[in-house]
């Protein structure tokens, strides 16, 4: 079975700035379920909203348009998604205190477990890493992860903008629903997925 997985983040890793730090995955076996969504959103109930939006970004749009789009992934029998936290003031390790991209690879490579009875995986991530020598380590870090316990599982890693990418929009929006929970304790927008949805804590 092949599995469509995409990867977005939520808050961030500086020293100041958020208290959690939060990776998301969601996976589906058919991204134009998602596409659908999308379309449907801007073609009817929230195109005016969404008229000069070049995407859908969970923390510039109205509580209606989130709670719409997390209803209806809620629904879909085929959807899941897991989200990674990470607890800043819990992080010691000076070695990944040290660099924050190995410190992202770390967060990231806690999803290795996700869609275990798929044999092939095609994973987008928002593109934020402007180095090709950061993109081919965080892509031969997750490759190895993503086949631990299944080494001849296929795995493909893009990296796209998230404009271009229906699935990306929506993992923005459930890890944005996850962040509310843990970093506002406004748990309002989990409970709507949460059903869907798995929390792995690093260090707890």
């Amino acid at each position: 079975m092949e599995r469509y997985v995409y990867i977005d983040e939520t808050g961030d890793l500086g020293e100041k700035g958020s208290r959690y730090f939060i990776i998301t995955a969601i996976w589906v076996n058919n991204p134009a379920v998602l596409d659908r969504m999308i379309k449907n959103a801007r073609r009817n109930k929230f195109k005016k909203e969404l008229k000069k939006a070049q995407e859908i970004k969970a923390n510039k749009s109205s509580p209606q348009l989130i709670e719409d789009l997390l209803k209806k992934l809620e629904v879909i029998e085929e959807f899941h998604a897991q989200s990674i936290i990470l607890k800043k003031e819990d992080l010691h390790s000076k070695f990944l205190l040290g660099d924050k991209h190995k410190l992202y690879n770390f967060v990231c490579g806690r999803l290795g477990t996700i869609a275990t009875d798929s044999r092939s995986l095609i994973v987008r991530i928002d593109r934020s890493k402007g180095k090709q020598s950061l993109v081919d380590d965080f892509n031969h870090y997750m490759e190895s992860t993503f086949r631990e316990g299944n080494h001849a599982r296929e795995v493909e890693i893009y990296h796209s903008w998230s404009q271009s990418w229906s699935g990306l929009q929506l993992a923005d929006v459930v890890s944005w629903a996850v962040f509310c929970k843990f970093e506002h304790g406004n748990d309002h927008y989990f409970r709507l997925i949460e059903k869907k949805i798995d929390i792995s804590h690093i260090w707890k």
